[in-house]
Order: structure tokens, then C-alpha cells, then sequence
């Protein structure tokens, strides 16, 4: 049943698909890197790993990029789904080690590979440490900063999400919504639309209403895109994570209804999307094209997420 209801979304989804020329490629290349790492570890892991395609996924985000860029992109996407894939286990996670990761990646993010905390070491910050290493040289301070303090925000979130699954008390609609934009990691996504074209953006533009705005928006509808899509695994895992069991505990109907109610606040949501970003203001010959550009990876880092669930064999209901 949610196969069919994704599949419909996609048909409705207005933004047109896109795929890097080098996604293929890089991926071979990442399953290389990770067999290096023994990341995860042992070969069954490795291969569930290298069947999910998240170089495939960067290539629908990041379609323009180089290829050594999306080596670099591919490589951040899968350090934060192993950290997702380590925190977000059947049952109640702790959220001390999630703190201690979350401590340990911002002192490499802020202050450098030769940081070191206790609870961040082995293959997952070798990973972060190579990955790290091209955008850390190219982009300026401001830059480092604002994707820095993304990341800061992403892991709050699924430490605060750990916390309320080991209360057991599930979230209601507004408060798992709040929640889930900072656990989705969209917002990490974002300023890598800037390393990948080289513009960086100055903070007034990247922070104004209108760009946070469709921001927020299409985080929304990703996230609430894959929260249909991973509603089995989320079921299994308890806490009632998840915008359609939030939706069928607060209105009291069965999940199956509820998948409807959140397909279709979706389709009102992307509707609503299409129209901000059609009204986004100009901001100057000197930066409509990088405005432009950043609007365009918006917009790619959903229907990236639509047309990636469908394919990857992380989520095999959807796929």
C-alpha cells in the first residue's frame, strides 16, 4: 500500500529529476573507500550498505558537481546515514554516546583533523576526516561555520529524539514535525548546494525569510516522504517516530488512513513550495544566479529523496 502511495507523490512531484553523470562511478568508488575502512563492519553489512546507492543519492542532489566533488559529497551522505543507522536501533538508544559523537565531530568540524574527543575515533572519523578535507580548504570560514553549526543542530536533534524514545512517550503531530527537521539532516544538505557549485552565499541571503522558508518546506516534505517510506522499520523500532504514527495516534484512525492524511497534507505542502519559490525577491545582478542555484538544490534535495527511496534498497517496500 505505501509503495503505491510514493509512487503516486512522485507523478505529482513537479520538480523535474536529475542524476549526476559520475553517480555510478563515485559509487564504485565509495564501496572501494568503505571496504578500506571496514566501514561498516563485516561484508554483510557492507554490501546492505553499498546496495542503498548513496552516491546515486548525491548524484540526484548535487547533479552539477565534479566528479571529485561528489566523491566528497558521497562520502559525508554515508557518514550520516552510519551515524543514523547507530542511533536510530529497535528499542531505547542511550544518549550519552550520541552526545559524545556529537561533541567530537564539532571539535574536527570547527577546530580541525587534529581535534580529538573520547567519544568520536576509529573508521567513522577517518571517514568524516577525508570526507571533511576538500570542502574544509576550499570554502571560506563563514562557510565552515554555518555547515558546522547544521551539523550541530542535525545531532541535537537525534540526541533529543533519543531522549524521548527513552522516555517512551510518543510525540504528538507538532512536536514530532518540529523534531523531525532537525533529525532529517536536511538542513546539512543545504550548504553543500554551495561547495558544490563554488558560491557561496553571504549570511543575509542564506538566512532570509524567504530562502529559510522554502528551506524548511522542502525539508518537510522529504522527510515526510521518507517517513512513509521507512513506516515498517519505524513501526518495529517503537517510540512512534514517525509523522503517520504520530498522525494515526492524535487522530485516532488506523495507520493505513493516516498514510492518506500525510499524502496528502504533502501534495498541499508541495503545492505550496512551487508557489514560494516562484516568489522568492530578487536580491541583485551580483547574486540572482547564485540565489538561483541554491533554490535549484532546494528543490533537487526533494525530488532527490523521492526518485533515491524509490531505487535504494534501504528501503525495499519502496523500492
Amino acid at each position: 500500500m505505501t509503495e503505491a502511495v510514493l509512487r503516486s507523490l512522485r507523478s505529482d512531484c513537479p520538480i523535474a529529476p536529475r542524476l549526476s553523470p559520475y553517480a555510478d562511478r563515485v559509487q564504485d568508488w565509495l564501496v572501494d573507500q568503505l571496504d578500506r575502512l571496514d566501514l561498516p563492519p563485516g561484508p554483510a553489512a557492507r554490501q546492505r550498505l553499498a546496495r542503498a546507492g548513496f552516491a546515486r543519492y548525491a548524484g540526484r542532489l548535487y547533479p552539477d558537481a565534479t566528479e571529485s566533488d561528489l566523491r566528497a559529497l558521497a562520502a559525508l551522505f554515508t557518514w550520516f546515514f552510519l551515524v543514523d543507522d547507530a542511533c536510530d536501533g529497535p528499542g531505547r538508544p542511550d544518549p550519552a554516546p550520541i552526545r559524545a559523537l556529537r561533541d567530537g565531530t564539532l571539535a574536527l568540524l570547527r577546530e580541525g583533523p587534529r581535534a580529538r574527543h573520547p567519544g568520536f575515533s576509529g573508521p567513522l572519523r577517518r571517514l568524516l576526516v577525508r570526507a571533511w578535507r576538500e570542502p574544509r580548504r576550499r570554502m571560506p570560514a563563514r562557510w565552515r561555520l554555518r555547515f558546522a553549526d547544521a551539523v550541530a543542530d542535525h545531532l541535537d536533534g537525534v540526541w533529543r529524539e533519543a531522549v524521548a524514545r527513552r522516555t517512551g512517550r510518543p510525540p504528538g503531530v507538532d512536536e514530532y514535525v518540529e523534531l523531525r527537521r532537525a533529525t532529517s539532516a536536511a538542513y546539512v544538505a543545504y550548504p553543500l548546494i554551495e561547495f558544490a557549485a563554488a558560491r557561496p552565499l553571504p549570511d543575509a541571503v542564506y538566512h532570509h525569510p524567504a530562502l529559510r522558508g522554502l528551506g524548511q518546506l522542502a525539508n518537510d516534505l522529504l522527510s515526510w516522504f521518507n517517513d512513509i517510506a521507512s513506516l515498517a522499520r519505524d513501526r518495529a523500532a517503537g517510540g512512534g517516530h514517525n509523522l503517520v504514527l504520530a498522525v494515526a495516534a492524535e487522530r485516532d484512525v488506523p495507520v493505513a488512513d493516516a498514510v492518506e492524511l500525510v499524502a496528502a497534507r504533502w501534495r498541499a505542502e508541495m503545492a505550496r513550495f512551487t508557489a514560494l519559490r516562484a516568489a522568492v525577491p530578487s536580491f541583485g545582478p551580483a547574486l540572482d544566479e547564485s540565489v538561483t542555484t541554491y533554490l535549484d538544490g532546494v528543490a533537487n534535495a526533494v525530488r532527490g529523496t523521492v526518485d533515491w527511496t524509490l531505487e535504494s534498497a534501504r528501503y525495499p517496500a519502496a523500492a
